[in-house]
């Protein structure tokens, strides 16, 4: 069994972001036009409010669709699928919704740490600019790092499949 190319992943990934961003559109069209009067006061009262419906409708169920694809039967994504790719443990097998989950958390967690900053930017809080600002960088380096350490390695593998055991191959 051969481990997935870097190109090949990159292609999965692509397919995967144009979904979530299908997805996106679909929630922040629908919400803006239908649920408006009653969704803006979720955005617009507290920073920790704003976030977790944010959460609650964008990140939740992109994690789920990733979480769930990737511990599936199909062992991937739509864009994994369509690349012929699968995500597996060291030894080739399915992995569970435990390794799924630390996978999906370990790959989001920027992305929340960014969430988590740019609320504190638009609405009052107490954190200090300074560490809002400190936090924005460190997502920032993290990307970077989530970007460079797969052209690191022979197996194309990236932090998250490090902390979660996982790998991706050929299907």
């Amino acid at each position: 069994m051969f481990y997935a190319e870097l190109r090949n992943r990159l292609y999965a990934f692509f397919i995967d972001y144009l979904i979530i961003v299908l997805y996106g559109v679909f929630v922040v069209g629908t919400v803006s036009i239908v649920f408006r009067p009653y969704v803006m006061p979720l955005f617009t009262s507290t920073p920790e409010l704003a976030e977790l419906t944010g959460f609650v409708m964008i990140t939740l169920p992109v994690s789920l669709y990733f979480i769930v694809s990737e511990c599936s039967k199909w062992q991937g994504t739509l864009g994994k699928r369509k690349m012929r790719l699968r995500v597996c443990d060291k030894r080739g097998h399915r992995i569970g919704i435990g390794r799924s989950v630390i996978r999906t958390g370990v790959k989001f967690l920027p992305w929340e740490v960014a969430h988590f900053a740019i609320w504190r930017i638009f609405l009052p809080s107490n954190v200090s600019e300074d560490v809002i600002y400190l936090l924005l960088i460190a997502v920032n380096v993290t990307i970077l790092f989530y970007i460079l350490i797969p052209l690191t390695n022979k197996k194309g593998a990236n932090v998250y499949d490090w902390i979660a055991g996982t790998e991706v191959k050929k299907a």
